[in-house]
């Protein structure tokens, strides 16, 4: 049966093991392709909730303007909603984060704040300049401001997510691993899993630096939609059994293994994710079953990818 609109082809994406990137102890690492959503990443699924949340209360009148920071995934996917359901958008982001992704937000009709960062690089005072300027812009406009960092709406974007990794691995998986940006995917997800069995171990991942989350100094790193720089107000103690903490080099390197050896074409941050469920699969009893997020395609980031190619 056709589907009715462009939105009704969010989630419902495939999960697949990996069968040349594997640990030495016989676990198997099975990846969500989230790059089958519209836009190419899982945040379709987030936007999706946050907008249809605040049209369901009245925050969000019909045809009512919206605004949101993002480091270019969320700002992707909350255009191509926007779009589909006619609200003018703005969004704060920077040139820190790759030209594909603004290029995306502004074919899909998103208007742009382009705030300048120190070496291209994600810092907290990025992260937190894009915030002020975001709220200055709702406030002056009377537009409806998302805010991701703070949203909960959003968390019910994940309950489904989680509910299709049960169904797709018949209830035998022992972990997940997610990284953390607003730690609402990994918060969202983890809590829906542990609610179906006690004995998963969830863990998130940060890039190794600004490995705020597990107690480190805030610094810059270069992977896009990870690591604020901050606590993010989303997370709290206890809702990662472990936290695993990855470098820019590490997470570049494994997605470009991804490309090479098992035809997926993914983003630095599911490069983390995958460092980060082999890294644990070693630590797991062998025949261990551990799910990570391909959070976005490679095609997000193909001119900066590119560079090292020459």
């Amino acid at each position: 049966m056709a589907t009715t609109t462009i939105l009704d082809t969010i989630g419902n994406t495939a999960l697949l093991e990996l069968r040349h990137v594997r640990p030495s102890n016989g676990s198997r690492v099975f990846v969500k392709l989230e790059s089958q959503n519209p836009t190419g990443s899982m945040k379709d699924r987030m936007a999706l909730a946050m907008i249809e949340a605040a049209e369901a209360d009245g925050r969000l009148k019909p045809g009512g303007a919206v605004v949101e920071y993002t480091g270019g995934s969320t700002g992707v996917s909350l255009a191509f909603i926007c779009t589909a359901k006619k609200h003018p958008l703005h969004l704060v982001t920077s040139d820190a984060f790759s030209r594909e992704k603004l290029d995306h937000m502004r074919l899909l009709g998103a208007n742009l704040t382009i705030l300048p960062s120190e070496n291209g690089k994600q810092t907290e005072k990025l992260t937190k300049d894009m915030i002020r300027e975001a709220h200055a812009i709702a406030e002056r406009t009377g537009a409806f401001i998302t805010a991701q960092m703070d949203n909960t709406d959003q968390l019910q974007a994940y309950v489904k997510l989680a509910d299709e990794i049960w169904e797709q691995t018949g209830g035998t998986i022992d972990a997940f691993v997610q990284s953390v940006g607003s730690a609402a995917s990994f918060r969202g997800t983890s809590e829906v899993l542990r609610q179906r069995t006690d004995r998963i171990a969830c863990v998130a991942v940060e890039p190794a630096e600004s490995a705020v989350l597990s107690g480190g100094p805030s610094g810059s790193h270069k992977i896009d939609g990870t690591g604020a720089g901050y606590v993010v107000p989303l997370w709290y103690d206890g809702v990662a059994d472990q936290i695993e903490r990855v470098s820019t080099e590490d997470a570049k390197a494994m997605a470009f293994r991804l490309a090479k050896e098992e035809g997926i074409f993914c983003g630095t941050s599911t490069g983390a994710n995958v460092t980060a469920a082999l890294r644990l699969a070693e630590r797991m009893e062998p025949q261990s079953t551990i799910v990570t997020m391909m959070c976005d395609t490679g095609m997000k980031y193909l001119k900066v990818f590119s560079q090292d190619l020459d």
